[in-house]
């Protein structure tokens, strides 16, 4: 997940990784699967303590389960969901300081520490990226069976 060069790229090894062990008859846990979907349809913002719950799961084996299936702690996966929804938004014209209010961001100081790690620049480098100018309606589609 380090080596990929982009967001981007690290959410699709997340999940090729998921459907690998699928493919390879090591079903992902259906719990994992459960909080992946959440995450994702939460852009997020979703407590980990809350998935652990609904899954029936304590913290800790969510924790363990979900890494070693997907490759990211859960709170790291979630982090980048709500990264790459902030990134869009930014690259939609809306300012930093509303996205980072919307996307759950404490301040925008908590956003610009995501946008430094997981893109390697600032929200307003991220603004103007063009590789951010993505259908939001294939990344949906592309990842609503993860």
């Amino acid at each position: 997940m380090r080596a990929a060069g982009s967001w981007e790229e690290r959410f699709a090894i997340a999940q090729a990784a998921l459907a690998r062990r699928d493919d390879a008859g090591r079903a992902v846990d259906p719990e994992v699967a459960f909080c992946w979907r959440r995450m994702v349809a939460g852009r997020g913002r979703i407590r980990i303590e809350r998935l652990a719950a609904e899954t029936g799961w304590s913290r800790k084996r969510l924790w363990s389960r979900f890494r070693a299936q997907v490759g990211l702690s859960p709170k790291r996966a979630a982090r980048l969901i709500r990264f790459d929804h902030a990134a869009h938004r930014l690259a939609a014209g809306h300012s930093p300081a509303s996205v980072a209010a919307e996307s759950g961001y404490t301040d925008q100081s908590h956003l610009h520490r995501d946008a430094t790690a997981f893109a390697g620049m600032t929200p307003f480098a991220l603004a103007v990226s063009p590789f951010l100018a993505l259908d939001d309606v294939a990344w949906r589609r592309g990842h609503a069976s993860g």
